[in-house]
């Protein structure tokens, strides 16, 4: 039982050494939980204990959480690559080249938001690439509804707004 739940660990570390950027939650479960490796809990389980461990850093805004590997989380799945069958790795990487496009654009777009000292929201919307930013925006807004509103629409308007900013700027 060690064994397998050692595994689980072994192949979110392997995910995250197999991509040049974060990976959410969801992102990784679908992976791990479509192919019925294991269930949701021991998936949580798994990820608490590699993020308590030090392999893992993660990220935490209002809507997701961000994983991404440590050196040590790094050193690690380098030692114990070979725990995991050529199958599975197979499968993974599999998954990875399949929906890499996919898997980037969805963490390379960020908002969040918090209260700042005067008492307003602070709305931060970014669109990343590469590690670069194209756009780092933040706005204010005195409530934390229309706060939550511009993070929603960013995540779904990002690519139209970026382009509108740019043709009225250029």
């Amino acid at each position: 039982m060690a064994e397998t739940f050692t595994l689980y660990k072994l192949i979110v570390l392997y995910m995250l050494d197999r991509v040049d950027f974060p990976l959410t939650t969801s992102q990784i479960s679908e992976f791990i939980l479509d192919k019925g490796y294991t269930t949701y809990f021991r998936f949580q389980s798994a990820l608490a204990e590699l993020t308590d461990s030090g392999l893992l850093k993660i990220e935490l805004t209002h809507n997701r959480t961000l994983y991404n590997l440590t050196e040590e989380g790094a050193a690690t799945i380098n030692y114990f690559r070979n725990k995991i069958s050529p199958e599975i790795r197979q499968e993974i990487d599999n998954f990875i080249n399949e929906k890499k496009y996919d898997l980037k654009e969805e963490v390379s777009v960020k908002s969040d938001y918090y209260l700042n000292t005067n008492h307003e929201y602070e709305v931060k919307c970014q669109i990343l690439e590469n590690g670069s930013h194209l756009i780092d925006m933040t706005l204010t807004v005195p409530t934390q509804t229309e706060a939550e509103a511009i993070v929603n629409n960013w995540n779904r308007k990002n690519q139209e707004i970026y382009a509108l900013l740019l043709s009225q700027l250029l």
